[in-house]
């Protein structure tokens, strides 16, 4: 079997999809996105394409080790991004080569559901309650919510104790046998940090993500040691080097993106990285069907698996749901906030191509918003 071709679609709302082909006609999918560097991500995967057209996909591990090693200049959202996607179409290739869904290829089922959460939005506290009661009404035993829009690197005790009352009032509404985590966006610096953090231990949030940007990693330990609460990070982590340091910060929650970290080879990688470290795997997936098919092959096959994300509903996806590119939605039906496991070869899905390229036609330029303080300086978005 050789490969034949790798093309791909602009999505809306903001997705990349890649179709690898075969001479035997078995085909992958796969979603390499940066999100808002769609056209960026697309480029880099025709380039890596030269390296894989009349290759054989079933030599995965092969392939990773030149995509991501083969070029001078390495890693990086772009290239680890476009290698995630081809990643993720060789893995379903190859399931549906030997007939197995990929966590069987990865070792067989380590549980028998994966819990997953849903997104809650809203700049007030009754909207927050609202979709928090809406979702443990349709079942989901944890939610994640915006811990607050912009923020200065040290701000007034009114905007803190805006951030804990908006965590409380989803807390109160959810009660004590449901999970809110708290998504930061690296919004707030060390200091501010540290002033919020241990307000909000009292409302024992499942994990804090993000709290300071990647690039201030050094500042994980000191925040650690500063709060009980749980601390998570690394959608914006691209490989298991990246992982390395702040692994060793005590974190307690990794969330490598399988559409950014180098595909499922990776993040495999990552979170048995993390094991070592005793750190939990929740992966990060704000994005398409395929990205979220592929996490879910990769959740019943990790120990240490803790909860994933979807994007079911969220306000990014309006007009444009992950059901809309599947023949069969029933893979991402969940009960009791558990996806059921996948017993379908490959990533377990199947895209309705005849919806893609309809989608494609008109493709998309998504770009996110960029904020400013109210003085108009830059502000995290």
């Amino acid at each position: 079997m050789k490969i034949t071709s790798l093309e791909t679609f602009l999505v809306a709302p903001r997705w990349l999809f890649l179709r690898v082909a075969t001479d035997e006609g078995l085909t992958g999918w796969g979603e390499p996105v940066v999100e808002g560097r769609a056209e960026t991500v697309r480029a880099a995967v025709h380039e890596l394409a030269d390296l894989l057209v009349g290759e054989d996909p079933l030599r995965i591990e092969h392939h990773w080790q030149v995509l991501t090693k083969g070029g001078f200049y390495r890693g990086g959202p772009v290239l680890s991004s476009a290698v995630a996607g081809i990643d993720q179409a060789l893995w379903d290739i190859a399931g549906k080569a030997y007939g197995v869904p990929v966590h069987q290829l990865l070792g067989g089922p380590v549980r028998d559901r994966l819990r997953v959460y849903s997104w809650i939005g809203g700049d007030e506290p009754a909207e927050l309650v609202d979709q928090a009661r809406a979702q443990a009404e349709a079942g989901f035993t944890a939610v994640k919510m915006n811990g607050s829009a912009q923020l200065r690197p040290i701000d007034t005790p009114a905007r803190t104790n805006a951030v804990v009352d908006r965590v409380a009032a989803v807390r109160e509404a959810l009660g004590d046998e449901r999970d809110v985590a708290i998504d930061f966006h690296g919004r707030m610096s060390a200091a501010m940090s540290r002033r919020v953090l241990p307000l909000l231990e009292p409302l024992q949030p499942l994990f804090v993500e993000e709290p300071v940007l990647p690039e201030h990693s050094d500042d994980l330990r000191r925040l650690v040691d500063a709060t009980s609460v749980p601390l998570a990070l690394g959608e914006r982590l691209y490989s298991r080097w990246d992982f390395r340091s702040v692994l060793t910060s005590g974190i307690a929650v990794a969330q490598p993106d399988v559409s950014h970290a180098g595909g499922i080879s990776e993040v495999r990688r990552i979170a048995a990285l993390a094991e070592t470290y005793g750190v939990a795997i929740a992966p990060h997936c704000p994005l398409g069907p395929i990205a979220l098919a592929a996490s879910l092959q990769l959740g019943f096959a990790t120990p240490n698996f803790l909860i994933q994300e979807q994007s079911l509903g969220i306000h990014y996806n309006r007009g444009n749901e992950l059901l809309d590119y599947l023949l069969d939605p029933t893979p991402f039906r969940f009960t009791d906030g558990h996806a059921a496991r996948p017993t379908g070869p490959g990533l377990g899905i199947e895209i309705d191509e005849r919806a893609v390229r309809r989608a494609a036609e008109t493709g998309h330029r998504w770009r996110n918003p960029v904020w400013r303080h109210d003085d108009g300086s830059f502000a995290e978005w």
